[in-house]
């Protein structure tokens, strides 16, 4: 599995870019133990980029408890999974290179609520936990 591919793919899942340490922690574990196919398909993205560093580069920047994907990060991650054409070669541009920043791509409605519910069930279970613990 290439991590700094994994970590563009999962910040750019996240409304905003924005994860935090614990959630982009957690959902490394999640696709580092999904199988080979994703290990495939990172390497696969990673190739089309060999020399990827997503902090020196500015795709990925780091902010208070987290990490927030950058346009650039946006822009380059879109070359990344582009299709080449089956006439056609595409050719790695070099990171600095990446003209417009790729605007982004709405969240679906439900994938946000289903995020504010998991939240709000953490804090609950942490209330419980202290009210228990007392």
């Amino acid at each position: 599995m290439n991590f700094q591919v994994t970590v563009l793919k999962i910040l750019v899942s996240y409304p905003c870019g924005f994860a935090v340490m614990a959630d982009l922690k957690r959902d490394m574990a999640i696709l580092a133990t999904s199988g080979r196919d994703w290990a495939e398909r990172t390497k696969r993205l990673a190739s089309r980029i060999p020399d990827l560093d997503i902090f020196s580069q500015g795709l990925v920047e780091r902010e208070s408890g987290g990490w927030k994907i950058t346009e650039k990060g946006r822009a380059v991650l879109e070359f990344m999974e582009a299709r080449p054409g089956t006439d056609r070669t595409i050719e790695a541009p070099s990171v600095e290179t990446v003209a417009a920043p790729v605007p982004a791509l709405p969240q679906p409605a439900d994938r946000a609520k289903r995020r504010r519910e998991r939240r709000e069930r953490r804090r609950e279970a942490r209330e419980r936990a202290r009210a228990s613990a007392s």
